[in-house]
């Protein structure tokens, strides 16, 4: 674990592995603030050395902050540095061996630290040179106190060199000449995101014509890792090697292997990808290349690193400006956060997705953004409505009739979203599942490449226990779940969605751009949404249209829009009374909330209780028996909290009360 800026630099410095072979005599002196002199570590091994500091195991326990006198003795130098302890950490549970880290902060003792390297390195042989060369500066894991070139001072050398010629003309030709003789390919090309065409443009290319290579972001090789970020090596036997048909054939080139890896920008944003095709001499790149291509892309991320078209036009979520775009998940709570980062995770995986929330929270959104974002995209996505559709109508929709292709077939390579799947008919769910797993088309050629969305507002364990879909539909559906909160319970989101819904209706309407009074936002922040942002968006669009001649609206008439008032709908009060009282019964404490919950039913319904016992699914008779047992259980919890609160009252007296006279 990385404590402070000092190991930091230790756990990532130059260092260089020592060998008992090398004869490197060290010994090391661990100050004692208490006395004179210090205490000699006699079971020290060196494990590497660096300009800056010195990595050793020893049983001596020390702590990170100490100070040590180290002296050193090879061949004929001689020489006494000062170091302080930055890193301390035990191998193994069992083992009491500790390993250290120690950094050297005089400017002299780094010096002299530096001579003896360079005598060091002199004497090294040619292959354990080259080794340590190769191994180390291309190493993508550094858990090992003996990795010494790691990846970070490299990267740090070679943005010095960026610094210092990226702005000479040609630097990113010659970079990319010298990648295609480094991997001895044909040709490489640097693809950047223009957001403006939402495509992938060639800036650069060696080897080919950068005129005609430009296509939709999502597509080919350089697309799909420019979605996914995932890197690719692939040869001619990998279907998406026939994208570069057309384009092979208007450049007249031929493309048999390619090895592709994504460019970031500063803020960590995709912004494209280099491209190196056609290994010389083989079919394939080796791994060896790819580990090259790592750190050459890390090179060319750090030249593009200033590049973030932002856009109005994008498509790209990462890449559109603010309130730009109709497919948007909007907010700033924690769940919302969560959830744009799930989209990363999610957005090209080929297995079905489950969407399960109240109604109004955007399930089905939310599954567009998931297709939209990922390679799918450019592909057809359609809905099916299982709550208005029959059962005849679906059928034909998904699987065609007469001549006419189903959405199964036609959305290949898409999506497909099934929303409220409780209604969906357990005939078809039986006929999708053996579509979907057999993954063939109608003809048994062609192979279905299909994603599915499904929504639901209730969890499908209670739709598969209450006989609303069948076992095999419920394994399908379960494979990946996602559950989305209601909007009352992600209050930092609604500012952000009322300003949204305010500019787009405000747009739609043709009205400059109008805005709410304080107290108006206060109420609809308060207010519980039972309907989610489908019914914010539906009261922010009649404030608007009622309010027509108003920049700022401060009025709302309750006939509109009844949110300054007490909900339509009342739901069960988090406080509810005793309920956090940990000295009362659990017993008495679920009749509490029990208690809570019938009243609001009957609230709900209007004093009603037939039709609030009915909506809970239990009798008249014993919703009374319920609410007499809640209603004992309330009026003892009073009385005991009446009687406690009195004898309080006569302790406090006595403790006050001034003594009688004589």
């Amino acid at each position: 674990m990385i404590r402070s800026l000092s190991e930091f630099r230790f756990f990532k410095s130059f260092r260089i592995p020592i060998e008992s072979s090398d004869d490197v005599q060290v010994t090391v002196e661990h100050d004692d603030p208490f006395s004179e002199r210090g205490v000699f570590i006699d079971d020290l091994q060196v494990t590497d050395v660096s300009i800056t500091g010195l990595g050793f195991k020893s049983r001596h326990k020390m702590s990170i902050g100490d100070t040590i006198s180290i002296s050193v003795n090879y061949r004929r130098l001689r020489f006494d540095v000062s170091a302080i302890i930055v890193r301390a950490f035990s191998g193994h549970i069992d083992d009491p061996t500790m390993s250290y880290g120690a950094e050297i902060e005089e400017v002299e003792d780094r010096d002299k630290m530096s001579r003896f390297l360079g005598q060091l390195i002199n004497h090294f042989g040619q292959e354990r040179l080259k080794d340590c060369l190769r191994n180390l500066a291309l190493s993508e894991s550094y858990s090992d106190l003996t990795e010494g070139f790691e990846m970070f001072s490299l990267m740090l050398s070679l943005f010095k060199d960026i610094t210092n010629f990226a702005n000479q003309e040609g630097f990113i030709d010659s970079m990319l000449e010298e990648t295609t003789r480094i991997l001895n390919a044909q040709r490489a090309v640097i693809f950047l995101i223009n957001t403006e065409t939402n495509q992938l443009e060639a800036s650069h290319a060696v080897g080919i014509s950068k005129k005609h290579l430009r296509f939709d972001y999502r597509k080919g090789v350089a697309g799909s890792v420019f979605t996914t970020g995932v890197s690719l090596n692939i040869d001619s036997s990998h279907s998406k090697i026939r994208f570069f048909d057309k384009i092979d054939k208007k450049l007249g080139v031929k493309t048999k292997s390619v090895i592709c890896n994504p460019i970031t920008n500063r803020e960590d944003k995709i912004i494209g990808a280099i491209q190196v095709a056609n290994k010389r001499n083989q079919d394939r790149f080796t791994e060896e290349d790819e580990k090259v291509m790592k750190l050459l892309s890390l090179i060319y991320s750090c030249f593009f690193s200033q590049y973030n078209p932002v856009s109005k036009k994008s498509l790209i979520r990462r890449f559109s400006a603010p309130f730009a775009r109709n497919i948007v998940w909007i907010g700033k709570s924690q769940h919302t956060m969560d959830l744009r980062r799930t989209i990363l995770k999610l957005k090209d995986l080929p297995t079905p997705q489950t969407i399960v929330g109240e109604k109004g929270t955007g399930k089905e959104l939310y599954a567009r953004i998931l297709h939209s974002e990922g390679a799918r995209g450019i592909h057809d996505y359609e809905v099916v409505d299982c709550n208005s559709m029959s059962a005849i109508e679906m059928e034909e929709k998904l699987w065609g009739k007469d001549d006419n292709i189903g959405w199964i077939e036609k959305c290949s390579g898409g999506s497909i979203c099934f929303r409220d799947i409780d209604k969906f008919p357990k005939t078809l769910q039986r006929r999708l599942v053996e579509t979907l797993n057999r993954s063939l088309l109608a003809d048994d050629k062609t192979e279905l490449d299909l994603r599915c969305f499904f929504t639901s507002t209730e969890e499908l364990d209670e739709l598969y226990q209450n006989g609303s879909i069948i076992q095999e539909f419920f394994d399908y559906c379960n494979q990946n779940v996602l559950r989305m909160q209601a909007l009352r319970n992600r209050k930092k989101d609604i500012i952000e969605l009322v300003d949204y819904f305010l500019a787009k209706e405000c747009k739609a309407q043709g009205f400059l751009q109008k805005v709410f009074s304080d107290e108006i936002k206060d109420a609809l922040v308060e207010y519980e949404w039972p309907g989610n942002v489908y019914e914010l968006k539906t009261a922010i669009a009649r404030l608007v249209r009622y309010n027509p001649k108003n920049h700022v609206i401060t009025n709302v008439d309750d006939t509109i829009l009844p949110i300054l008032k007490a909900p339509i709908n009342p739901r069960v009060s988090a406080e509810i009374p005793y309920i956090n009282d940990h000295s009362i019964d659990l017993k008495d404490r679920v009749l509490l909330v029990e208690r809570e919950i019938m009243l609001a039913e009957i609230k709900r319904y209007k004093g009603n209780k037939s039709r609030a016992a009915e909506a809970m699914g239990i009798s008249r008779e014993a919703l009374r028996k319920k609410l007499i047992a809640c209603e004992k259980t309330y009026e003892k919890l009073q009385v005991l909290e009446k009687s406690k609160r009195k004898k309080d009252i006569d302790e406090d007296t006595k403790i006050f009360q001034l003594p009688k006279a004589a």
